[in-house]
């Protein structure tokens, strides 16, 4: 078996169980064993029933009073028993074990552990896993891998599977030449593969880890530095005037652009005149204004007769660019013809789209990733913008910009990256920053709060609901696991639904709803009839909604500070002044420090360097850190040294070997086609 093996050929994966497997995206072993813990479960010291509180997770060495008995609750058999120590006792409860009956008898001890919960008076253990005290000190001394699951898929049905691919797997040898793995002290492929799923303890598991963060940035910087060498310095194909129409825009938009936004234009309007084809990135922070300089871009190539377009992460984000670039052009009596192009358009509305776009008749286009399908063709791309680009990978981007000759690139990004590693991700890209706010924009107000002033946020919520507004409410987890101890979307919101009015709408979202149903929930929000939205960092990158004045955020010690400063963003649109609050279940002295940075700052770029100098990857074993470009390991801000480690080795290896053809690099070149071939296979191409 290889890393190409289909997943239904290991024992025990049939018809049905491939199907729940391929919902998490993995059809071969590759994915599986590319399929990372989300974190590490320890289990809890053994403690004597006294010590026995509602919500934890407790190990009890007990034995039962008596014989456990069985009830039968409508079809469900419910096993009981009530486990004694020297210290007291504590009730406990399976469900559907009936045969535990025969198993566990009277005075005989084990080892239970499992969650604490109250009922009525009572505290008991509910489905506690039982052990023998020699299994048990056994488990106190590894870490147990915690994987995201969809629904069919069980974290135990997980675990087996990688174990079993794991032990019939060939051994590869390593991709990576002998002296990068000695200079920056890496463990072996194979060797990191395993410790990464099935730890031997905390050590293993960090050397681990280490390689494959390693080897994340590494593939991802070798096919950059590629990529900018095919297209560096490409001749500016089109010839491209500045125009007084841009300027007479700019006069009448009805608010002065910002010293920083005037100078960014001049960046682009430089480039896309010059002798060269443009390839820029705009950095600039949530509410910055860069929307109007890529409508500034497009009116530019439009006067010169190109076409345009922009491709934006969201099918509601790409409708509200639509219609707020057609009202721009319908303001200023403008002729030019934008059209839009998402994947639920139908069939009929496709084949309209893509006939007005070959025959020119489109001179923008705005959409979701439908701009790179095969069927697009276009008459005379000449710019290229891409919204929140690390949503879409250097591949999308390279699949767009090869639907016109050498168009411009522009990629806009609210992510508040410092520079010295921005300029190693974007390596192909020159930078400009848009460092200054509007002046009508009022600075979010924050509080940074533990979990007992849960109550007084839901009133301050009802409270700004009353007033007109609406509020999201940002929980960790899409649905409840009991391995991880994190708010999660889907309970949350039926818990919420019992304690606000029942007159106020509140509805979930999350990543792993269908497009349609994720687009109907967000279309309803923004229209003002879901007051309350209770979602998962799905809306990091969402759409405009100038009513939302509340950001609630829970389990805040779970996120990294960027990326809370990009969930805040989505608040702040409006008039009216904005709240974002912050609910840490964690007493950590450096979370609290951490947090504090947010609690006082609304700069992104302040907090994304301060993240940089406070976070590192001590803290991996809690739920990883939503990373920045999608990596499945690594985190830009907590791995800084190993990006810039790996960008040096990528560098090295182009200098030495271009087009990595030395015998020595064979297996590089194919895992790097591999990789490649996997950024294909995510957009259907």
């Amino acid at each position: 078996m290889n890393q190409r093996t289909p997943l239904d050929e290991l024992k025990g994966i049939g018809e049905k169980t491939k199907l729940v497997f391929e919902k998490a995206g993995i059809r071969d072993l590759g994915d599986l064993l590319s399929y990372y813990p989300r974190t590490y479960r320890r289990f809890p010291a053994i403690s004597d029933t006294s010590q026995v509180r509602e919500g934890m997770e407790i190990a009890v060495y007990a034995a039962p009073e008596r014989a456990l008995t069985v009830q039968y609750v409508k079809r469900m058999q419910i096993v009981s028993a009530v486990l004694c120590d020297q210290a007291g006792s504590v009730g406990a409860r399976w469900f559907n074990m009936p045969y535990l009956r025969n198993t566990i008898k009277p005075g005989v001890y084990h080892v239970f552990c499992g969650k604490v919960v109250q009922k009525g008076v009572s505290l008991y253990l509910e489905q506690p896993a039982i052990y023998t005290m020699e299994q048990y000190q056994k488990l106190l001394l590894e870490l147990q891998p915690v994987y995201v699951l969809t629904k069919g898929l069980t974290n135990q049905l997980l675990s087996k599977t990688v174990r079993q691919a794991l032990d019939g797997m060939e051994l590869s040898g390593d991709y990576l030449p002998e002296d990068i793995r000695k200079k920056y002290q890496l463990a072996e492929y194979d060797y990191a593969i395993e410790e990464i799923h099935f730890p031997r303890d905390e050590q293993h598991m960090r050397i681990a880890r280490r390689r494959l963060v390693f080897d994340e940035f590494f593939l991802f910087i070798l096919v950059l530095r590629r990529f900018k060498e095919q297209h560096e310095q490409a001749k500016n194909p089109f010839s491209i005037q500045r125009t007084p129409l841009t300027d007479n825009v700019i006069q009448t938009l009805g608010y002065e652009l910002t010293g920083a936004q005037q100078r960014v234009w001049e960046d682009i309007q430089r480039d896309m005149t010059g002798e060269h084809a443009a390839a820029r990135l705009i950095q600039g922070d949530v509410g910055s204004g860069k929307t109007i300089l890529a409508f500034l871009a497009m009116l530019l190539a439009a006067e010169n007769g190109l076409q345009s377009a922009l491709m934006v992460p969201t099918e509601v984000l790409a409708r509200q660019h639509f219609e707020s670039l057609t009202e721009l052009i319908e303001k200023q009596k403008l002729t030019f013809v934008p059209i839009l192009l998402t994947g639920s358009m139908t069939a009929k509305e496709k084949r309209l789209a893509y006939e007005k776009i070959a025959a020119g008749e489109a001179d923008m286009i705005i959409g979701t990733h439908a701009l790179i399908q095969e069927k697009v063709q276009y008459k005379r791309m000449g710019l290229v913008i891409t919204d929140e680009q690390h949503r879409f990978g250097v591949r999308q981007r390279e699949t767009l910009g090869d639907k016109g000759t050498e168009p411009h690139t522009l990629v806009m990004s609210a992510t508040p990256i410092p520079r010295t590693l921005a300029v190693i991700l974007y390596g192909d890209l020159e930078i400009s920053v848009i460092d200054e706010l509007p002046k009508s924009r009022l600075p979010i107000k924050n509080c940074v709060v533990n979990t007992t002033y849960r109550r007084k946020a839901y009133t301050f919520i009802e409270k700004e609901i009353r007033l007109g507004h609406q509020a999201y409410i940002i929980c960790p987890m899409v649905e409840e696991n009991e391995q991880i101890e994190a708010e999660d979307v889907i309970s949350y919101t039926e818990r919420l639904k019992e304690i606000l009015p029942e007159d106020i709408c509140i509805e979930y979202l999350h990543g792993k709803m269908k497009p349609k149903e994720k687009n109907e929930v967000m279309e309803r929000f923004l229209g003002g009839e879901i007051q309350v939205l209770v979602s998962t960092t799905v809306v990091e990158v969402g759409v405009n909604v100038p009513n939302a004045t509340v950001m609630m955020i829970e389990n805040a010690e779970r996120f990294g500070l960027a990326q809370l400063h990009q969930l805040r963003g989505r608040v702040g649109r409006g008039k009216a002044q904005s709240y974002c609050i912050m609910i840490s279940s964690s007493d950590n002295k450096k979370t609290k420090e951490r947090l504090e940075i947010l609690n006082k700052s609304n700069d992104g770029f302040f907090i994304a360097s301060e993240d940089l100098k406070l976070r590192g990857p001590g803290d991996i074993l809690g739920v990883r850190q939503s990373g920045l470009m999608e990596f499945k390991l690594a985190d830009v801000f907590a791995d800084a040294k190993i990006l810039q480690d790996a960008c040096k080795a990528a560098e090295a290896i182009l200098k030495e070997d271009p087009a990595l053809e030395a015998p020595e690099h064979t297996r590089l070149h194919r895992m790097l086609e591999n990789y490649l071939s996997n950024e294909l296979k995510k957009l259907n191409l």
